[in-house]
């Protein structure tokens, strides 16, 4: 009973987190079940791929009631994320655990350094839409009208190619290691595509839930699923997500990018830690 309320309880936090950054939950649910319950990674992996679905879906709603997420854009780069994480997940079976292990934590580093160094740079500003504006009438005019037709008041989404080459990255890593995806969906929409963080966050979320469930498929058919630690752990998402998706209007985007670097780089830490050792 202790550890069935100790999972819950992670699993709230990892919700409160997972709803908050858009990133599913994951990022802390794999970290807990290795490093605080000793379980296979492969096996907290699909575990936590479960929880991220459950993420995906107490705070979706809420987002586009409110009408934050940027829907059309992203069913766009979901199509590219689905299709890699199928592929992710055939990989992950194949990789030795301490191969993945050393990878999370690489990964975890490269993103936390990325958003750290965002935190040094100005958003994109009202004042920098006129050059957007002369590109996009310079650019062939497909080009231009799809990404158009993908922005939102008050930005406007650019570098379509370079958004896609991240989807599929973010599918291979949702499956990889059971973070949903939104660790590479959130810095590429707002530092590479110039969606504003908020948004962005809130779009991921909506993602992530349909990569995940593409990713869970292959664990589910390969046995990587433990339905006794997934149902406390995912009942205990589902609640910090639905507590946190409601708060996350409060909250100030430099200060969710500073908890975005700091889990990243907790997370990283514990990780290598283990694959190293």
């Amino acid at each position: 009973m202790a550890q069935l309320l100790f999972l819950m309880a992670g699993g709230a936090i990892a919700g409160v987190f997972g709803a908050l950054l858009g990133l599913g939950g994951g990022i802390l649910i794999v970290p807990l079940l290795t490093l605080g319950f000793g379980m296979p990674l492969r096996e907290s992996i699909g575990t936590s791929l479960v929880c991220v679905i459950v993420t995906s879906s107490a705070a979706a709603s809420v987002y586009l009631r409110r009408d934050v997420a940027n829907l059309r854009l992203g069913m766009t780069l979901e199509l590219f994320t689905a299709t890699a994480a199928m592929a992710g997940g055939l990989i992950a079976f194949v990789l030795p655990d301490r191969a993945l292990a050393v990878m999370f934590a690489a990964l975890l580093l490269a993103v936390a350094v990325t958003m750290a160094d965002g935190l040094r740079r100005t958003p994109p500003a009202a004042s920098s839409e006129p050059a957007t504006q002369e590109r996009a009438a310079t650019t062939p005019s497909g080009r231009a009208g799809f990404a158009e037709s993908l922005s939102g008041p008050g930005y406007r989404v650019r570098n379509m190619g370079l958004g896609v080459a991240g989807s599929l990255l973010a599918g291979l890593v949702s499956a990889l290691f059971g973070v949903g995806g939104g660790i590479v969906k959130v810095p590429v929409m707002n530092l590479v595509m110039g969606v504003p963080l908020r948004v962005a966050t809130a779009t991921s979320n909506l993602m992530i839930g349909v990569t995940a469930s593409a990713g869970a498929l292959v664990y589910l058919y390969r046995g990587g699923i433990n339905p006794l630690v997934t149902a406390p752990a995912a009942l205990g998402v589902f609640a910090g997500a639905s507590v946190a998706s409601r708060l996350s209007h409060r909250v100030n985007p430099h200060v969710l990018r500073i908890l975005f670097v700091v889990v990243l780089l907790f997370t990283a830490i514990q990780m290598a830690s283990k694959g190293l050792s």
